[in-house]
């Protein structure tokens, strides 16, 4: 493991994606201790599709047309539904602002962890992207394989938490209206909604 999958994983981790928005938008809306809660639901969602690559069970995704599409479309209407909660206001995706209504820290991270859980791309990525980086004089594969998996979890976890308590720090600057919180609602709601329409479109 050196300096250059550390750099890749690094930037992997930083491009906006699903988990990215959620997170943001749950420091932003809810503070400080839920977008940390969001960022560790995300993590630990990555923990399957790590698990899947390492045993081989990526390689039967990528197979299996029936049950990549099966995983893909769970996954895509799980997005659409955080979409339509955003949009209402309600259920585990509410951003109804730092009050005692907001969700539960368990609640907000066991969202992030379907997000993860529910992507087939996923583990389909590590079993693309991980091996590019195993070296035959580094001992077996399958250790560095989780030692990498790890490695990124963990820049995952650190980025997250950046990306979560900054937004908090915004959220707690600029978010002081029923109508600003509407407006992030909108907002997450058509982001959640693309990434549903687009997971549910694509091929592989």
């Amino acid at each position: 493991m050196g300096l250059e999958f550390l750099l890749t994983a690094l930037l992997v981790v930083l491009i906006p994606g699903t988990g990215v928005v959620y997170t943001v938008a749950t420091g932003l809306a809810l503070g400080r201790h839920q977008g940390i809660a969001a960022a560790f639901g995300c993590t630990v969602g990555i923990l399957p599709a790590l698990l899947a690559s390492t045993l081989g069970l990526a390689a039967l995704l990528h197979a299996s047309a029936l049950l990549f599409q099966i995983l893909k479309y769970a996954g895509a209407a799980y997005l659409l539904y955080l979409a339509w909660q955003a949009f209402r206001e309600a259920g585990p995706m509410a951003l109804v602002g730092r009050s005692a209504n907001a969700p539960s820290l368990w609640a907000v991270a066991r969202t992030g962890f379907l997000i993860n859980v529910l992507n087939p791309k996923l583990s389909l990525f590590f079993l693309a992207f991980l091996p590019q980086f195993i070296h035959a004089e580094g001992g077996s594969a399958t250790l560095q394989v989780l030692q990498m998996g790890g490695v990124f979890m963990a820049l995952t976890l650190i980025v997250f938490i950046g990306y979560g308590m900054f937004a908090a720090v915004l959220g707690a600057r600029v978010l002081g209206s029923r109508r600003a919180m509407a407006w992030l609602s909108r907002t997450v709601a058509l982001a959640f909604a693309g990434f549903g329409i687009r997971l549910a479109l694509s091929e592989r």
